[in-house]
């Protein structure tokens, strides 16, 4: 049996099944939505900088590949492969990277309506704070 013909099989680089969004110049995830979470990979290339915004839905992120900067709450913090964080509904965030590309598995509960359709932008709630 071919793993890629079984609906509940996914691969995070290659899945036809993703939805493919850009975020923003350099930035660029493929979602995975399920009933009650979604799955976001983000890829970020070097010195890219995404804008501060906020959603109802909870997050939690965790650094899978590169190094990036988090901001949440007025703090920056350089982060490493392993490390992760959570994000409370309607929290001010942002990520960045300076002079390495990034991955960070997105983690949303219950799934970004604005995420379940291809497109671009980082959704309804941008920058406005921060």
């Amino acid at each position: 049996m071919n793993k890629n013909q079984i609906k509940w099989v996914f691969n995070r680089k290659k899945d036809d099944k993703a939805i493919v969004r850009h975020l923003s110049e350099g930035i660029m995830t493929r979602i995975f939505v399920g009933n009650q979470s979604m799955l976001s990979f983000v890829h970020l290339a070097p010195h890219t900088k995404g804008e501060v915004h906020q959603h109802p839905e909870e997050q939690w992120g965790i650094l899978l590949e590169g190094k990036c900067i988090r901001n949440q709450d007025q703090k920056e913090v350089e982060m490493q492969v392993g490390d992760f964080w959570h994000t409370p509904s309607n929290v001010w965030h942002s990520v960045r990277t300076i002079d390495q590309p990034a991955v960070i598995l997105d983690v949303f509960s219950p799934p970004r309506p604005d995420y379940r359709t291809q497109g671009t932008g980082f959704g309804d709630h941008g920058e406005d704070e921060n």
